[in-house]
């Protein structure tokens, strides 16, 4: 029996225990898993982008699996790439517990981690293990809470990382850590994103595919600032653009009025109408230059393949696992494959096809 059959007989236990609990038994029923490569996916599914082909456009989002534990296993499930982390360079705590919460009605979580970190070199050590392994997997990158020189450690990063994971995605757009998207501002942004391309090149000399370097953002940013950040990363070599993170917004429609007052940052269904009108907003501003993976909110085919012609490359899910299981994967892969032959176009030749329109919905 597939697991994704039986995560309705889990689910009532999983949604008795706390968030944070349940989510660590997650972690340790896969760590259980035997490793082995998920099943072949139809080419009609495959992208080629960052100097790699993807078997399939659906990616596992940051956050899911923090520490590094099961990115294989994950791949298994039938992911077409796998990003793992937060991962900062100093092992840090984070939040004090609670701090995560499932907004049942409304299909949404809120959390507030803070970046809880094995920290760099144990998460590195599990990278060099894996070394060799076939998928694709990439690690999302961000600075301690009590750093003095946060830029440093992206760089620190983007050099012990280079050559052990296919792409490394810099998190300034996590609303946990006091200051963090802060460095979304131009100057700040400038500096960051020179210095860790500096690094990967100096890193990833002679390599092929180089790792690549994407930059996450926020959905809660003003055209303006989107402006300078696709300037900034067009003049910087940026590889993509990863749009979006979880958002401080919390819309009037909420259900769980009480639940919703909790700090932190709302990923779920609510993020899918901002992230993707973001989404197209930025597809149009980047013009083809930097390809962009579209995030938050996608919980059906019909959700991802809105995210494609918004924008959007590639795709990655996590809340939307929490609330329909594993079995949500091939469910949006079949529905992308039917799509996309209806449509007697390409994949990539949907991406954006309807970005103009998209950026305008309310």
């Amino acid at each position: 029996m597939r697991i994704g059959a039986l995560y309705p007989l889990a689910k009532p236990l999983l949604h008795a225990l706390d968030p944070e609990t349940a989510h660590r038994a997650t972690i340790k029923a896969l760590s259980l898993m035997p490793i082995k490569g998920g099943a072949k996916d139809d080419p009609v599914l495959a992208v080629d982008v960052l100097g790699r082909r993807f078997p399939n456009p659906v990616g596992l989002a940051a956050g899911y699996d923090k520490q590094g534990e099961v990115p294989d296993q994950l791949l298994s499930l039938g992911f077409g790439f796998v990003e793992i982390g937060g991962v900062t360079p100093k092992a840090q705590a984070g939040n004090p517990r609670p701090r995560v919460f499932r907004l049942e009605r409304d299909e949404a979580i809120i959390n507030r981690f803070g970046l809880n970190s094995d920290g760099l070199e144990v998460v590195r050590e599990r990278l060099v293990r894996r070394r060799g392994r076939p998928g694709i997997v990439g690690v999302n990158i961000g600075a301690n809470k009590e750093s003095a020189d946060r830029i440093a450690d992206y760089v620190r990063c983007v050099e012990r990382l280079c050559g052990l994971a296919d792409f490394l995605t810099i998190n300034v757009s996590s609303p946990n850590t006091p200051g963090l998207r802060d460095l979304q501002g131009e100057a700040f942004l400038d500096d960051l994103l020179a210095r860790c391309v500096e690094a990967r090149e100096k890193a990833d000399a002679g390599h092929s595919p180089r790792t690549a370097i994407l930059l996450k953002i926020a959905p809660d940013i003003s055209l303006d600032t989107l402006d300078a950040i696709v300037a900034t990363v067009l003049k910087r070599g940026v590889d993509a653009l990863v749009v979006s993170n979880t958002t401080v917004a919390r819309p009037e429609s909420l259900k769980e009025k009480t639940l919703a007052g909790e700090t932190g940052g709302l990923s779920g269904k609510p993020l899918f109408s901002p992230s993707t009108r973001l989404l197209a907003q930025t597809f149009l501003r980047v013009e083809n230059k930097v390809p962009l993976i579209g995030v938050g909110g996608i919980d059906s085919a019909e959700t991802a393949f809105t995210k494609i012609r918004a924008g959007a490359m590639l795709i990655q899910l996590y809340s939307a696992l929490v609330y329909q299981g594993p079995g949500l994967i091939e469910t949006i892969k079949d529905g992308l494959r039917d799509r996309v032959r209806q449509s007697g176009r390409s994949l990539s030749a949907l991406v954006g096809s309807d970005a103009r329109e998209l950026s305008q919905q309310a």
